[in-house]
């Protein structure tokens, strides 16, 4: 009688961790097209419910997009990487399948999002990759959850609070940083147009994106709550600098800085200084040839080597 209970108690142990992740019953063509080895799920992680496409089998990295994309900002990449990794790409908090919240888009709480849905996942040791916005992710991520880490890698994305950031603020090139976080009005302006005003930053795309791939990035900000999520997380820059400011404690977790030659590479370099001066022990830097701001579209096979770089088990 004994062992039936302890059999059972495994079996309930078992069942539970199945039932972490839930796979998404509508499968979106995009993760289709990446073949049989990915498959989409959600989980519920910090307060909200994260949306996330997982395939391949080896050490794990987590892919975080920027914005206005979504997860398949790395779909170009993930076949590549799944050959030697556990590959997961999020959407971030609000934004394509995950859940909208009121509140919560600080890169320090996104990284807890992060965090959590790995800890559900019981992820070890897991390499985290950051573009645009979710580059400040993985550097509020680095700070607050080193020893869950084996590094992060930092691509195309100005850290609020560390300097050159006031340069960087005041570039009238980023004039979107600024009209992103004026409370409510953008949504009233945006709301309908969205192909309008995500588009205009697609054009910057060296290499274009096909139709499907921009309508893909169009309908992950299609509702009221998804267009506000990508505004809340400009409106959470104040809160990024804030926090990112009052960092200072040695870190010895390996940090990569990735630019485009023709966008922040120039202040890559200055970037990593300030860190180094703000106790963060192991940074390097890397500059992709021949691209601008949107490097995993422009060069997916100068960053999926990248990362195989970084990423890789020693």
């Amino acid at each position: 009688m004994k062992a039936k209970f302890v059999w059972i108690f495994i079996v309930l142990i078992l069942c539970s961790a199945s039932f972490a992740q839930t796979p998404v019953k509508n499968i979106d063509p995009a993760v289709k097209k990446l073949g049989g080895n990915f498959a989409a799920y959600t989980i519920e992680a910090n307060g909200t419910t994260i949306h996330y496409v997982r395939g391949g089998r080896g050490a794990p990295i987590i892919l975080i997009h920027g914005f206005p994309q979504d997860w398949s900002e790395f779909h170009k990449l993930m076949p590549r990487l799944s050959k030697k990794f556990d590959v997961i790409a999020v959407d971030t908090r609000g934004i394509g399948g995950s859940k909208a919240t009121i509140g919560g888009y600080e890169a320090a709480n996104q990284a807890k999002d992060i965090a959590g849905l790995a800890e559900k996942l019981k992820l070890e040791k897991y390499y985290v990759v950051g573009h645009d916005m979710g580059g400040m992710v993985a550097y509020a991520f680095a700070r607050q959850f080193a020893a869950r880490s084996r590094g992060v890698m930092i691509m195309e994305a100005p850290l609020p609070g560390i300097e050159p950031w006031n340069e960087v603020k005041t570039n009238p090139e980023l004039w979107h940083v600024n009209f992103n976080q004026v409370p409510e009005l953008p949504e009233k302006l945006v709301m309908g147009k969205q192909a309008d005003y995500l588009g205009y930053f697609f054009k910057f795309i060296k290499t274009g994106l096909t139709k499907e791939e921009a309508d893909h990035f169009i309908n992950s900000y299609k509702t009221a709550d998804q267009l506000r999520s990508g505004f809340d997380n400009y409106r959470a820059l104040p809160a990024n600098e804030k926090f990112n400011a009052a960092q200072n404690a040695e870190l010895d977790l390996p940090m990569v800085l990735v630019g485009g030659e023709e966008s922040f590479g120039a202040l890559v370099p200055r970037f990593a200084e300030s860190l180094k001066k703000k106790g963060c022990k192991n940074v390097q830097t890397e500059i992709v040839k021949n691209a601008a701001h949107y490097l995993a579209d422009e060069q997916p096979d100068a960053v999926a080597a990248l990362i195989e770089k970084y990423a890789t088990v020693k």
